[in-house]
């Protein structure tokens, strides 16, 4: 073999008559891809010794290996022809320095029959447990292997690849070979492909299930350039919101004379009850459907166009009078809709531009805020080919982006959830069925995670404000939190655990999502408590929020801190029962779950002494909408965010002593230690600003403490001593075993 550096750009090596010769190159982690000139190729990862291999079934021509640069980062490639009868097609296996990944590409020189797809692996790590996404709203499957789904395979030890299509996701498909193969190409519904066309699938290799899952979702959007939203990106991401889909009260039914009366007057509720509402969601009763052009009929689209028997006199009059953001929900077009021949419809949607222009100029106009497409896994569909169902989503995204609309996808399947990953301005989705409670939770907490690699945040579906544990989940989500409770039966008081008063939602960084342990033991159909985890970083200081809840059978669960990657000392604060638990460095604490579900704090015993839980009044008590900035380096310093209107947060913590606290910005009572559980409490004033800044320090190093909460005035750099509390002590209860 001979090679040639050729301009400082690229190295080109060619194989020599020996048939054996093979060119390799190599990645990220010790992973390799390696080509024969028979057409053998393979992938190794040396850190697991897991090998997947494959073979073209035809001589090759021209290999090389390149080098270059990608979304992805720097890459080193594999490159060469073949062809499967007349189909001339051209190949390539990239390996990324910075990535554990593998990019294959297929490029058809010729139009070509839909035939012997690249990549094939004939061989690949066994005896592993695996995970599929399938049908309406991509819930998830452990038995089955599905071909619009990536394919999740594991160990034991969470060590996990990722096999998925990396384009054309609305026809792509990761199939089984007859002989068991995994097979990535197009679906074999499309019987041909036309010249030019390259499709890509990618392999990602890790450890950790999530880890591995996070790694591909950003490799994906990093293909597309997607950028991924922030968690409160639109209305309904940064504030509660109020909807009227199926399972809410207002669903078709308009509650009294008038449904928009109905609908201010929930408004007007939310204000008298001490919560801005940040939107409100229209479902299909908004507007004329067939098959008698009626708002209450559950047809298609007859006209996409505020009913002029409940709006008037347009929806826009209505929005200005209630004069905040509205979703606006839509279904597919309808058999008899006059749209049909005015625009091009494939199947029951429309792939025409004007449409999409129209509509999204209509609801522009209207000051809908998001556009919300429902019943993407049945009716709303186009027609099965290359072109019509990219052009219904692409379409669809383009017109709503240059007006500033976001998207949120509702019934989808696990295609919409890929597909999405090339538009910023898809949001949230929806990942569980209609009327959310236990019996979708599962569902939802997989789906979310899906959803969360893929850069899009999840959505429960409406729930009522006094389902506590609904609600607990909606704010962990990490997504929107939507409530349809009828007039006069808003819970305040719960809501205002997950929102502040202004109606922002006090959420985590990330989606609650199954820890790896479930996922390994849900695979292998043991019944186990679901533990699901989310978190608020800080400059790698994070406090962990777990939930968890019981299944078939009641079990007890096990919290290890260093599977949070605690490795100190930390509290495990119980959010139900509102005491805690001392777990020491690489120890764990086993808890029976009461009432079949619990909602526990976790955060490490920092270098103060102290575990800061932060604002026990919010559901997530270290959110980055309530507390705004957090360290430990020997003092806990600690930044307070306030809404307007509101004038006293209390902030909680344990601390095996009294504390001792110094304002730096606004002003802080004396705190109150309770010597029984260990826990502190200070109340915090805001200041002018509408912030709080504190430091809070043992009675060890109160002198510390003081001398560094000087600096900003003369009273807010005060310091104070604690106040024991005497009350009647509770029991804190005992560290119990850890499971075995």
């Amino acid at each position: 073999m001979k090679s040639f550096l050729w301009g400082g750009l690229c190295l080109i090596l060619a194989f020599s008559a020996n048939a054996d010769a093979q060119l390799t190159v190599s990645g990220f982690n010790n992973l390799s891809a390696s080509l024969s000139s028979v057409g053998s190729y393979s992938v190794t990862s040396a850190n697991l010794h897991w090998t997947w291999s494959g073979s073209t079934g035809a001589a090759i021509s021209n290999s090389r290996t390149d080098s270059g640069t990608d979304n992805l980062g720097t890459y080193e490639e594999l490159t060469f022809d073949y062809s499967i009868g007349k189909s001339a097609r051209t190949a390539s296996i990239r390996v990324y320095s910075a990535r554990p990944l593998v990019l294959f590409g297929l490029t058809y020189n010729n139009g070509s029959a839909n035939a012997s797809p690249f990549p094939e692996f004939s061989a690949y790590p066994q005896n592993l447990l695996h995970l599929s996404f399938n049908g309406e709203f991509a819930f998830p499957s452990f038995t089955d292997l599905l071909p619009e789904s990536p394919w999740i395979y594991f160990d034991n030890a969470a060590n996990t690849f990722i096999v998925s299509p990396a384009s054309d996701y609305m026809v792509a498909a990761i199939t089984p070979g007859a002989n068991g193969q995994i097979q990535g190409g197009i679906s074999s519904q499309i019987a041909s492909l036309p010249a030019g066309m390259t499709h890509r699938t990618l392999l990602t290799v890790g450890h950790g299930i999530n880890q591995t899952l996070s790694t591909w979702g950003k490799a994906l959007t990093d293909l597309t350039g997607k950028t991924r939203p922030a968690n409160d990106a639109d209305a309904l991401l940064k504030s509660v919101s109020y909807w009227t889909d199926n399972g809410a009260t207002y669903y078709y039914n308009p509650g009294g004379v008038s449904y928009t009366g109905t609908m201010e007057a929930v408004k007007a509720e939310f204000s008298a009850k001490g919560i801005a509402l940040g939107s409100m969601q229209l479902d299909s009763w908004w507007y004329p459907k067939g098959p008698d052009n009626a708002w209450s009929s559950h047809g298609g689209i007859w006209t996409y166009t505020a009913s002029s028997a409940i709006f008037q006199p347009d929806l826009a009059s209505f929005r200005n009078s209630l004069g905040i953001p509205l979703a606006a929900h839509a279904r597919w077009i309808d058999a008899a809709s006059p749209y049909r021949g005015q625009y091009a419809i494939s199947g029951n949607v429309a792939t025409d531009p004007q449409y999409w222009e129209d509509v999204a100029s209509y609801l522009a106009a209207s000051g809908v805020t998001t556009y919300e497409q429902d019943w993407l896994a049945t009716n709303a569909q186009a027609s099965f080919n290359l072109t019509d169902p990219v052009a219904f989503l692409n379409n669809m995204a383009t017109s709503m982006a240059k007006r500033g609309i976001t998207m949120q996808y509702c019934m989808p399947t696990p295609r919409h959830f890929l597909q999405g990953t090339n538009y910023s301005n898809l949001t949230t989705i929806r990942t569980s069925g209609d009327g959310f409670g236990p019996n979708h939770w599962t569902e939802f907490l997989y789906g979310a995670q899906l959803a969360s690699a893929l850069g899009t945040w999840p959505f429960t579906d409406v729930f009522m404000s006094g389902d506590v544990n609904n609600l607990i989940l909606a704010t962990l989500s990490a997504g929107p939190v939507g409530v349809g409770d009828a007039l006069g039966n808003l819970e305040a008081g719960n809501l205002l655990r997950s929102v502040r008063s202004d109606g922002v939602i006090v959420k985590p960084d990330i989606p609650l999502a199954p820890v790896d342990s479930v996922f390994i033991s849900d695979a292998q159909s043991i019944d186990t408590p679901m533990v699901a985890s989310t978190y608020s970083d800080f400059g790698g200081q994070r406090a962990n929020y777990i939930f968890a809840y019981t299944r078939a059978a009641a079990a007890p669960i096990t919290i290890a801190p260093a599977t949070y990657g605690i490795n100190s000392a930390a509290w495990l604060y119980d959010y139900q029962a509102s005491t805690g638990y001392l777990i020491p460095a690489n120890g764990s604490q086993t808890l029976n779950l009461t009432g079949a579900s619990g909602y526990f704090v976790l955060t490490a015993v920092g270098p103060s002494g102290i575990s800061l839980i932060g604002d026990k009044d919010q559901f997530v008590t270290m959110g980055r909408k309530r507390i705004s900035g957090f360290s430990d380096t020997g003092v806990v310093d600690v930044s307070v965010e306030f809404a307007a209107g509101e004038k006293v947060r209390r902030l909680t913590g344990y601390s095996p002593e009294p504390v001792t606290v110094a304002s730096l910005n606004g002003r802080a009572e004396p705190p109150v230690w309770d010597p029984s559980t260990q826990l502190f409490t200070i109340r915090i004033h805001v200041s002018e600003k509408g912030t709080a800044r504190v430091k809070i320090g043992t009675a060890v190093n109160g002198a510390t403490l003081a001398a560094n909460g000087t600096g900003c005035g003369v009273h807010c750099g005060r310091t104070h001593p604690t106040s024991v509390v005497t009350q009647t002590p509770l029991p804190i209860q005992p560290v119990a075993p850890s499971l075995q």
